[in-house]
């Protein structure tokens, strides 16, 4: 069953399944939302309050969704290939898209870190 953000303005009203979400992005005050059919929206948002919506619609400890640095939260679902040096990610569904994001290396490290810890690899 799938579970779903919804996220309201003013003038427009947005529900989406969160398996659709491959990443949101900062655009200063706004922020862009990638579906994994390559559409994307731009939110009248900062990406810290669209964190927060997330966290208050899905709880707390959901872990679907991971800020990696300042620019963009991704959904771990579809990480596929961290590089550090070249600071680089890259979002894949191994069948219908790739996306890459750029992110500091501290960013891709910590994110690296999370991934092996909770695969228990070290």
């Amino acid at each position: 069953m799938s579970r779903f953000i919804v996220i309201s303005t003013s003038t427009e009203l947005v529900r989406i399944a969160t398996e659709r979400i491959v990443c949101i992005s900062s655009d200063g005050n706004y922020s862009t939302l990638l579906q994994t059919d390559g559409m994307s929206r731009t939110l009248t948002y900062q990406l810290g309050q669209l964190e927060d919506m997330i966290g208050d619609q899905l709880g707390k400890r959901d872990n679907t969704f991971i800020r990696v640095g300042k620019s963009v939260i991704i959904n771990r679902s579809y990480i596929h290939y961290i590089n550090i040096p070249k600071q680089r990610l890259v979002l894949s569904d191994l069948a219908n898209f790739n996306h890459t994001v750029s992110a500091s290396k501290d960013a891709l490290k910590n994110l690296k870190d999370y991934i092996e810890k909770e695969a228990n690899i070290k």
